[in-house]
């Protein structure tokens, strides 16, 4: 890093400095105020202005609609165009601006020396001594969402008598449920007439109903102009501003926040430097650094110098936590061993009996795990099976695990039926038990000439049965409870029988548990529609397919429990050779 610094050039080392980027944040952010302060200024000024032009506006709406009621009859005028546009089909409307189009409308008295003459004389003189930029007599109709002229005196964009063209729904209603209260105006920047305020009046027959409008249009171009000039002036202000609050920024916060920054970033520096040394140097945050009198700076340094202690503290500690982290794994990497090497891992395992086919597999998480499976002949024709979980992880839940295997074979072994071997077990655990720990059990003894045998839940997951000619399905029976909790626990046995073909499921809780990167659950509707998929196949071939679908499942997900599984296929002594 010292070599790249030397070799950037001067140029660049000032614009990477934290003075410079300072000077800059001091700029852009007095520029971004400033820029704030003008945009509110333009808002009020420019609501300023559109309400006065709106005021201006509709007092030459009123001033227009008293001269021409004087003159002429308005609203009479305006009923007739619009009794006429009403008749006229859709198809006809769309001829508007064509002069068969304007002949529907000879009629409506616009003739020379009519009240069309009148009229527009009368609102022709508003629009040239009104300083507006246009005058005219229209109509909103609802139906058709259209706005419809009956005197337009403006030369360019005229239009003449029943003509019309498409507004917004919106300003339709806005002039047509209007209650008298306030001004009616209404503000629009469209295509065609660009940034545009229309103000009216209404027009209203003897029965007091509104038959027309009389509207003046107001352009709003010239708002523009004043809005540039306040906006020049008000940011050659800001300019000066922002200069000199950025140099007295800048020239502060340079003695007071960047050099002591620098002294101790030069502190730091020679710190790692005796690190990568060796050296034993210490202090390097001592009271020799000068803080300029700042109080967080001098906080930040009285920190960095207990830092420093700290950290040689903490380098001391890390060589022993290093050593006994060594030590554990070896322990554990032991325990996990002991553990697999304890069950049996040989398959087929009793190559001279075909009565059964049997598999089982156990798959440890990260940590050592107290899930266990085993079977083994009590004589030649019982041949007992064995499932278990023990709850807790580390090297306690092995060696619970070893004493739990073992203490059930020995009592199996003696002739105990399984619950009665489950309840001689958990009164030796529970005698001898300070961690608290406890193992549910899956256990059955199976006569093999029959078919026939006992099994005892002791608070195990359910297990999975297919019949010869069925499909795999979970089987719910009442537990007992689970072992070395409870001194005086009782535990029962379930008969079962078993007819050739049929297979036997059983696993750990690791394997319904299993989840996925959404925190789903494998579940045990997974686990059974995984062996269904292959209900026929070997027991070997079902617990690696029921693995593979729990991996998919889980993906990137890390096993966070051991995955245990034993399954049995019964053929009876007819198989035998």
């Amino acid at each position: 890093m010292a070599q790249e610094r030397n070799g950037m050039t001067q140029k660049k080392t000032r614009k990477y400095s934290l003075s410079y980027r300072t000077l800059w944040t001091v700029v852009i952010s007095c520029v971004i105020l400033g820029v704030t302060a003008i945009a509110i200024g333009l808002q009020f000024y420019y609501t300023e202005l559109n309400s006065q032009y709106i005021q201006h506006a509709s007092d030459i709406a009123v001033f227009a609609r008293q001269s021409a009621t004087r003159g002429a009859d308005p609203a009479g005028f305006a009923e007739r165009v619009m009794d006429i546009y009403r008749s006229l089909s859709g198809e006809q409307r769309n001829m508007t601006g064509t002069e068969e189009y304007r002949a529907l409308f000879s009629e409506a008295d616009a003739g020379k020396g009519s009240a069309y003459d009148v009229l527009f004389d009368v609102l022709n003189t508003f629009v040239e001594a009104g300083e507006v930029d246009d005058v005219y007599l229209g109509m909103y109709d609802r139906a058709t969402c259209a706005l419809v002229y009956m005197v337009d005196p403006q030369e360019e964009n005229r239009f003449y008598t029943g003509e019309w063209e498409t507004v917004e729904a919106e300003e339709v209603e806005q002039f047509l449920t209007w209650d008298g209260n306030g001004l009616l105006y209404n503000n629009g920047d469209t295509e065609k007439y660009g940034w545009l305020s229309t103000s009216g009046v209404p027009l209203r027959n003897e029965q007091g109903e509104v038959c027309a409008f009389i509207l003046v249009d107001v352009t709003r171009e010239h708002i523009k102009a004043g809005l540039v000039n306040f906006a020049v002036g008000t940011s050659l202000a800001l300019l000066a501003v922002t200069a000199l609050i950025s140099w007295f920024l800048y020239r502060y916060i340079r003695k007071h926040i960047v050099k002591p920054l620098n002294a101790l970033a030069g502190a730091a520096s020679a710190y790692a430097q005796d690190k990568r040394d060796g050296s034993a140097a210490a202090d390097h945050f001592g009271v020799s650094l000068d803080m300029r009198g700042a109080t967080e700076m001098e906080n930040l340094r009285l920190t960095m110098s207990g830092m420093e202690k700290d950290i040689s503290d903490h380098e001391e500690t890390i060589k022993k936590d290093a050593a006994e982290k060594e030590r554990i794994n070896t322990e554990l990497d032991l325990a996990r061993n002991i553990q697999t090497s304890m069950l049996p891992m040989i398959f087929p395992s009793f190559p001279d009996r075909t009565e059964f086919s049997l598999y089982a597999s156990m798959t440890p998480a990260k940590e050592v795990g107290g899930d266990f499976y085993d079977f083994f002949l009590i004589d030649s024709d019982h041949l007992a099976l064995v499932i278990a979980d023990v709850s807790g992880k580390g090297i306690p839940a092995a060696m619970f695990m070893m004493m739990s295997k073992t203490l059930i074979m020995n009592h199996l072994m003696a002739g105990c039926d399984p619950a009665a071997a489950l309840e001689r077990v958990n009164r030796q655990l529970c005698e001898h038990n300070e961690s608290k720990m406890f193992v549910t059990v899956w256990l059955a003894v199976l006569e093999l000439s029959t078919g026939k045998g006992l099994v005892c839940n002791a608070g195990h997951d359910n297990p999975v049965l297919k019949r010869a000619d069925g499909k795999f399905e979970l089987l719910n029976y009442p537990h007992s409870m689970f072992v070395g909790a409870f001194k005086k626990a009782k535990y029962q046995n379930r008969e079962f029988e078993l007819r050739p073909g049929d297979c036997v499921f059983v696993y750990t809780d690791g394997v319904p548990e299993a989840v996925n990167a959404k925190e789903e659950m494998f579940g045990e509707e997974g686990l059974v529609n995984s062996l269904n998929e292959r209900a026929d196949a070997e027991p070997e071939e079902l617990i690696r397919r029921v693995h593979e679908a729990v991996d998919c499942f889980a993906g990137s997900v890390e096993q966070f429990d051991d995955i245990t599984m034993l399954c049995i296929q019964y053929f009876g002594i007819q198989n035998q050779a």
